[in-house]
């Protein structure tokens, strides 16, 4: 069976810096896999290529087997391919529930009055019906990532990419949204998850991917991944021999 979403041989050049060089990712149904790396290590960029809002110098795209490397962003989304944002950007002077519907209506492609029930429940999901008149400018930060992600999956993703959504979180916080992300992953959707929040990520991940100069330098089970010598040393600069 054809991996649900795949990467390959991807380059990627920003001037004399490589952010990918020959990037091979292949993610399967149902998987939920993680991708940790330096800051600048390309790991954005890689997204940015998925989701097809950022063009690769090289290589291609396949979503469920098929080639969308030329197709623009918002198609891959109507295929089944939402990514969250490292920011929140909300429209800011629209209420929660307008949010999600907006998300819901454009990304599906659906008449805006027929997905109202969808995207309540979405809110009761993700922990957000109490905030659904608010408007989302007025959200903490926890909400807002909630809302993030309730926007990414009222457009019904096959695959979801994560970017960094535990960034700047408490640690009660992380927690409330690691049970959402296993929740979500329970609904059969497969995952690729980018964080620098490691305990977070080996709560949900399968497999673990390691990006350093432009290549993934390790893949694997999460916690071996995670004592290789060379990950230490390069991602957390703890020398190999310490």
């Amino acid at each position: 069976m054809a991996p649900v979403l795949a990467l390959q041989s991807i380059s990627k050049r920003f001037g004399a810096v490589v952010v990918a060089d020959q990037v091979d990712l292949a993610l399967r149904e149902g998987e939920a896999l993680g991708i940790i790396g330096p800051n600048g290590a390309g790991k954005t960029t890689l997204f940015g290529i998925a989701a097809g809002t950022v063009p690769a110098d090289a290589g291609r795209v396949l979503l469920g087997g098929n080639d969308i490397t030329r197709l623009p962003a918002e198609h891959r989304c109507r295929l089944g391919l939402a990514r969250s944002f490292q920011i929140p950007q909300p429209f800011s002077g629209m209420t929660v529930f307008e949010n999600v519907v907006v998300a819901a209506a454009f990304g599906c492609g659906e008449r805006e009055d027929s997905v109202y029930d969808r995207c309540a429940e979405l809110l009761e999901r993700c922990g957000l019906a109490k905030q659904a008149n608010k408007q989302a400018g007025g959200l903490t930060l926890l909400d807002r990532k909630r809302l993030e992600l309730a926007r990414a999956l009222a457009t019904k993703p096959r695959v979801l990419l994560l970017d960094e959504v535990a960034g700047g979180l408490t640690e009660p916080e992380c927690a409330v949204l690691v049970a959402l992300i296993k929740q979500v992953r329970a609904g059969g959707v497969s995952i690729v998850w980018i964080e620098h929040v490691v305990h977070a990520l080996l709560a949900i991940v399968d497999r673990l991917l390691v990006l350093h100069g432009g290549k993934f330098i390790a893949n694997g089970e999460p916690h071996s991944v995670i004592h290789d010598p060379q990950v230490a040393e390069i991602y957390m600069g703890i020398g190999a021999d310490a």
